[in-house]
């Protein structure tokens, strides 16, 4: 079994935020400096793991019409021992800044998604390097969008100021405005890197499904409307 593949896929290849556009919310809401992100991404980082090993062990003895009620319970499980560990061990600043969203782990799409795709269909051991990879992905992910906000919002980074002469801080980069410029600019570049890859290897760069026209159905549905009228 290639547990290595399993554990470098969700850094590059299947990125969750940076390929399959999971866990937007906490994304664009908790990277406003780098050690939000960094933080965010630890702690949904050890949900991953716990409720991808722990699933994939009750796989068989979980009935199949309740099995996402049964997964629910699980990640609820450990976002509840990690929300209590930051809250006793992390610094009261970052508790403070993730707020309500270390408790919303428990419906990150991202979370439940692997349960469901990946912890229910094989094995602890490779459901633990899927956890282990998705979430550090997510984790990297995270981590560079914040260092990036912070950077170009007051010339610092994990708190510490790079720019000495940097007095007044650009309020952009901190908004919802600049983390979706911010993001998409990451997006283009990661699709401009894989299409370059795939251009030495003599192959056709196909985007990631749902990130091209190819499978969005909106212009169907209004035409559909169209017609009907």
């Amino acid at each position: 079994m290639n547990f290595i593949g399993d554990f470098v896929r969700g850094l590059w290849k299947e990125n969750p935020v940076l390929v399959l556009l999971l866990g937007m919310c906490p994304t664009l809401a908790t990277t406003s400096n780098a050690i939000n992100g960094l933080g965010m991404g630890l702690a949904t980082t050890f949900v991953l793991l716990g409720s991808n090993v722990v699933i994939s062990l009750i796989k068989n003895i979980v009935p199949r019409k309740i099995r996402i009620p049964v997964y629910i319970v699980v990640i609820a499980t450990f976002v509840t021992v990690v929300d209590l560990l930051m809250l006793a061990y992390a610094p009261e600043a970052l508790y403070s800044a993730l707020g309500i969203f270390i408790q919303l782990i428990v419906v990150n799409c991202i979370v439940l998604g692997r349960a469901e795709a990946f912890a229910s269909k094989n094995t602890p051991v490779r459901s633990f390097f899927d956890g282990l990879g998705m979430g550090l992905g997510f984790t990297l992910a995270l981590t560079v969008l914040g260092a990036t906000r912070e950077f170009l919002s007051s010339g610092s980074l994990f708190d510490v100021k790079v720019i000495t002469a940097w007095t007044v801080d650009f309020m952009l980069p901190t908004g919802a405005p600049g983390a979706f410029i911010i993001l998409g600019c990451f997006l283009a570049l990661m699709n401009y890197l894989n299409a370059r890859r795939a251009i030495k290897r003599g192959e056709v760069y196909v985007p990631p499904q749902g990130l091209d026209c190819r499978h969005c159905s909106i212009c169907d549905l209004g035409r559909s409307k169209d017609t009907d009228s």
